[in-house]
Parts: C-alpha cells; sequence; structure tokens
C-alpha cells in the first residue's frame, strides 16, 4: 500500500501524488499517469502491482492544475466530466508535474514512465519534453496521434487497441509508421483494455501488454 505525498512543480504549483515504495531496494523507479478518472482506486492498484514487481512508484494528480483530489469512477457522466476536465489542462504544464514526479522518485535510479488513456497522451508528451525518463510506454492515448510530429528523448514502446473507438485504427497505424523507430503493439481489443474496472477490460490483451511492459521496463530502468 502506497500514501499520499505533495509535489511542488517548476512553475510553483503543488499537486497530490501516490508513491508506492517496493518492499526491498527498488530497482528503479515508475512514474504512473492517470486516465481520466483521477488518481482512482485504479490507478493505486496498477502502482502498488509495479511496487511489487520491485520499482518505486509515484502517481501525480495531473488534475489538481483544474480541480483537486479529482477522483471518480467509470459511469457515462463520469467519462463526460472526465472529458471536460482535459480542456482545463495544458500539456506542457502536466509535463511540468511529470518531471516534479520523476524528480521526487530519480534517487531510486532510472526512471521509466507507464501511462493509460489521457495518461498515455501525457506519457508521450512527457517522452518528447521531459528529461531524466528513461523510457516511456503510453497506453491508448487518444491524443497521441495529433502530436505525430513530436521526438522522443527516450525509448517509446506503444499499446494500442485495434478496435478503440477514441483512437481510428487507420490514425494509429499512421503514427507507428511515422513513429517507425519505436515499438508498437497492437491488441484485439478496445479502449481502456488494462483496466478491470471497466467494461472495455480484456484480460488477455492487458496481461500481454503487461507483460511486454515489464520486459521493456527491465531493458531500460532496470
Amino acid at each position: 500500500m502506497g500514501r499520499f505525498i505533495e509535489l511542488t512543480a517548476s512553475d510553483g504549483h503543488w499537486l497530490g501524488a501516490y508513491r508506492a515504495e517496493p518492499a526491498g531496494t527498488p530497482k528503479g523507479a515508475l512514474v504512473v499517469a492517470m486516465e481520466i478518472f483521477g488518481v482512482n482506486s485504479h490507478i493505486r492498484s496498477v502502482a502498488d502491482g509495479y511496487a511489487a514487481d520491485g520499482y518505486l512508484v509515484i502517481a501525480p494528480a495531473l488534475f489538481d492544475r483544474a480541480e483537486r483530489n479529482y477522483e471518480t469512477g467509470y459511469s457515462q457522466e463520469d467519462i463526460q466530466r472526465g472529458i471536460a476536465m482535459i480542456g482545463k489542462i495544458d500539456l506542457d504544464k502536466a509535463a511540468l508535474d511529470v518531471a516534479s514526479a520523476v524528480a521526487n522518485v530519480a534517487g531510486a535510479g532510472k526512471v521509466g514512465m507507464v501511462g493509460y488513456c489521457w495518461g498515455g497522451t501525457v506519457t508521450w508528451k512527457a517522452a518528447c519534453a521531459v528529461d531524466g525518463l528513461a523510457c516511456a510506454v503510453p497506453y491508448y492515448g487518444g491524443g497521441v496521434p495529433g502530436l505525430i510530429g513530436l521526438k522522443p528523448k527516450c525509448p517509446v514502446m506503444f499499446h494500442w487497441g485495434e478496435s478503440d473507438a477514441s483512437i481510428p485504427l487507420e490514425k494509429a497505424r499512421e503514427f507507428a509508421a511515422a513513429h517507425a523507430d519505436q515499438i508498437h503493439h497492437f491488441y484485439a481489443a478496445g479502449h481502456g483494455f488494462n483496466c478491470d474496472q471497466r467494461g472495455s477490460y480484456d484480460a488477455e490483451a492487458a496481461r500481454l501488454a503487461r507483460t511486454r511492459t515489464l520486459e521493456f521496463l527491465g531493458r531500460h530502468v532496470g
């Protein structure tokens, strides 16, 4: 089990973050970027899971710039609220918040990043804008294809859903072709396939993606 702490970004903004520590000496660190539902029970369980794998994990509350302590479930109303929240957050500011999270856990060694849904978009942005990341793993980031012109500073592994209603498959394929020097995995699954609290959860796709992510982290973080 982790605990909530506070971080301060370089522009003076302070934000919450969930920090989960491994049982022994960390083999590295990991930033987890949330979905549009906040640092809720699912994201905390993801952080705890990676901590159990040996990483010092931190999940910054990336909506704190618009509404502190934002946390919801997965109803249609929650989805619409989350989409509205995205419009209130500047990705450049989110990158500052990610940088503060990286700095908080950097003492554990190399730092990787994993992000889901909107957090996948933030993860791609961070891979291109934040110093100190050893690798990044965006899961089905809806805004990623619109950021096709960015250039990453670290190795990136992408997880895409072939039936993702939020990301047209042709756009995902176009992005993958433009960034063919990075790793792209496509799954016969929809948006949010990693989240076991959502109807779109796909256990096999989630298992395979997590296995590949851990191998990628092992190669680049430790």
